[in-house]
């Protein structure tokens, strides 16, 4: 039955660094139309049972290396909080299950409290950063949690990874390599029950969630790319899907299957590309870069057969963009996704099924790169914000003012010496 299925609900958001401007007040675009169109699950509209948010560029760059995200990640948890109660079609309520942020990348996760918040367990969370010298300006988080059957089994695990990977259409062997360390890096305890003490990827659960501001791009042949063919073929659905042969992040999925082993997405070409839009505008490209379904939602569950990589036991509701936010270059997306149906109780919780060929790998040196790169977030972070408000909201002041100050000092001390001789 439909009703025994978890609804889960998934949004994603590159906020252009704008903190806590980077939201309108009212998210019924973002977050409500996926409680209404989950009516047709049910006679009675349903709420989803785990809501999950997750935020690239959350704030300026040079707080988020400091860690000053405080402030912004407690505003949005009680935004998003109050709007999701708001808008639930039965006046559900939900609990945080669990927040984690990492320099600019974010994730907020939420539960039912009616239903699955209360068989809420083992919750952890993880974060690694993959920019130069794994600094945390592009990385991942992780939320992990259990859910245990009614009956006091074991239940099934959940993990939700939010990412950021590295930008720019010729990166595309850096932007692999930053999803291979997430794996090797996003590390979490062992499941319960497991008679090894390693560390576990994000691939050791019953059902994975990827999802961020991936950066792939469309490579377009070099006679294609013209802005007027682009937008021509961007305006339907019909054309868009045409576009999916030249998606970076199809193409290494599942033709080289050089990334995302095991991983399922939506007819993403449903809605209009996520990437680059001028800023306050609904639907107007800045052709800077070209257009780019940079923002995507992937999953599986552990009865998805590796044998079929392109199809899912979970269903997919809903999967699109949101136009009306207007302060980034980058729309939110949103998808709704519907589990499927618990099997037969059994005393081990069940696990992803993944190709043979593909043999997720923990870094035993994970935690040391990990903290290399937050060490250097916060030398880098500290220093851009010292010189920030030196320079009153500019670094490139600061620095200027840093040197006219040094430059002022240096001539005082020279004259002591002058007056003294």
């Amino acid at each position: 039955m439909v009703e025994d299925r978890v609804l889960v609900q998934i949004a994603s958001y590159n906020t252009n660094l704008q903190a806590e401007r980077g939201l309108p007040q009212d998210l019924v675009d973002w977050l409500a139309p996926t409680l209404q169109v989950s009516s047709f699950l049910a006679r009675e509209r349903r709420a989803p049972d785990i809501v999950a948010v997750g935020f690239q560029e959350l704030l300026p760059l040079h707080l988020g290396l400091a860690g000053l995200s405080k402030s912004v990640i407690e505003s949005r948890n009680a935004l998003i909080l109050s709007q999701i109660q708001e808008h639930a079609p039965n006046k559900e309520s939900y609990s945080l299950v669990a927040k984690v942020v990492n320099v600019g990348v974010a994730l907020l996760v939420y539960a039912r409290d009616d239903g699955i918040a209360r068989r809420v367990c083992d919750v952890q969370t993880q974060w690694t950063g993959c920019g130069p010298a794994f600094l945390g300006n592009k990385g991942a988080v992780g939320v992990r949690f259990r859910v245990t059957e009614s009956d006091g089994g074991p239940g099934e695990v959940y993990t939700f990874v939010c990412a950021h990977l590295v930008a720019h259409a010729h990166h595309l062997e850096w932007r692999k390599r930053n999803f291979h360390h997430i794996v090797s890096t996003l590390l979490f305890p062992p499941l319960p029950g497991s008679s090894s003490n390693a560390p576990t990827t994000i691939y050791s659960t019953s059902h994975l969630f990827f999802f961020g501001d991936l950066n792939f791009r469309l490579a377009f042949p070099s006679d294609s790319d013209h802005p007027a063919n682009i937008l021509r073929t961007l305006s339907h659905e019909d054309t868009r899907e045409t576009l999916k042969q030249y998606d970076q992040l199809v193409i290494e999925r599942d033709v080289n299957q050089s990334i995302f082993a095991g991983l399922r997405e939506g007819d993403f070409w449903k809605f209009k590309c996520s990437y680059k839009y001028k800023l306050g505008e609904v639907d107007r490209y800045d052709f800077k870069r070209l257009p780019a379904w940079t923002d995507r939602v992937m999953y599986t569950t552990y009865s998805d057969s590796p044998d079929t990589p392109t199809e899912s036991n979970i269903g997919n509701v809903l999967y699109t963009s949101i136009p009306s936010y207007t302060t980034s270059d980058h729309k939110p997306v949103v998808a709704v996704l519907l589990l499927p149906a618990p099997q037969s109780t059994s005393p081990m919780i069940p696990l992803l099924r993944l190709p043979e060929t593909y043999e997720p790998v923990p870094d035993p040196l994970a935690n040391v790169k990990k903290y290399t790169g937050r060490t250097l977030d916060r030398i880098i972070g500290y220093t851009w914000w010292l010189l920030t408000i030196v320079g009153a909201g500019s670094a490139v002041f600061g620095i200027g003012n840093f040197f006219v100050g040094l430059g002022v000092w240096s001539w005082f001390k020279a004259k002591e010496r002058t007056t003294g001789a």
